[in-house]
Order: C-alpha cells, then structure tokens, then sequence
C-alpha cells in the first residue's frame, strides 16, 4: 500500500523551529518528486516546497525562503521540512504529497497520494 505519513508537527513560540517528516513506504520513493503542501483555516492549500527525486533540484514559495529547508533521504524514503523563524502566519495543516515523476510541480492535482497531515501552531 502507498501510503505517506507527516509527522513533527506541534506549537512553537515564534521564532522558533520545528522540523516535519514525510516518511514513504510502497512505491519506489526515490524516483519521485515530493512537495510539501499546508492549508491555514479558511484558506486555500497552497503548495510551499518541492524537491526532486534526486534532491537535485529544490523550490520554495517566496514567503518561506530562506526560513524553510527541504531535503530528503532515499535509504530512508523520507523527506524533511526545516522551519525556522517561524510565524504566526505560518500556522496550519502541513502535508506531503508525492508526484509519480522526478520533477516538481507547484499543482494540487499533479500530486497521486497524499498524507493525513501534521498541525503546526505558532504562537505570538
């Protein structure tokens, strides 16, 4: 079964900083595109970093470059989310999705299995 499964989520003062995973199982993870997705209430889901299947290539919104890091581990089929510096308006839900080719896409519907999502709250 393909499955993906967040976790690391949680409430941080802000500045502060948390680190997600996105652990893969059932499908050959290194020859896969993964993003991080996340979702603040009552806002639209909004795509915020991608990394290739080689980690070759990274991408990032613009509101959390230089704060944000992705990377991956394919012996271990998981894929990180550094955050630093976090902010209030970082508060949401943060999923991973993973894209059956080895390129990024910034698109929702490009994405073939998601996982169930981690909350991440940053206090003021």
């Amino acid at each position: 079964e393909v499955q993906l499964v967040e976790s690391g989520g949680g409430l941080v003062q802000a500045g502060g900083s948390l680190t997600l995973s996105c652990a893969a199982s059932g499908f050959t993870f290194d020859g896969y595109a993964i993003s991080w997705f996340r979702q603040a209430p009552g806002k639209k889901r909004e795509g915020i970093s991608c990394i290739s299947s080689s980690a070759f290539r990274t991408h990032y919104i613009e509101s959390v470059r230089g704060r944000f890091t992705i990377s991956r581990d394919n012996a271990k089929n998981t894929v990180y989310l550094q955050m630093n510096s976090l902010k209030p308006e970082d508060t949401a839900v943060y999923s991973c999705a993973a894209r059956s080719v080895y390129y990024c896409s910034g698109y929702s519907s490009d994405y073939f299995r998601w996982g169930q999502g981690t909350q991440v709250t940053v206090s003021s």
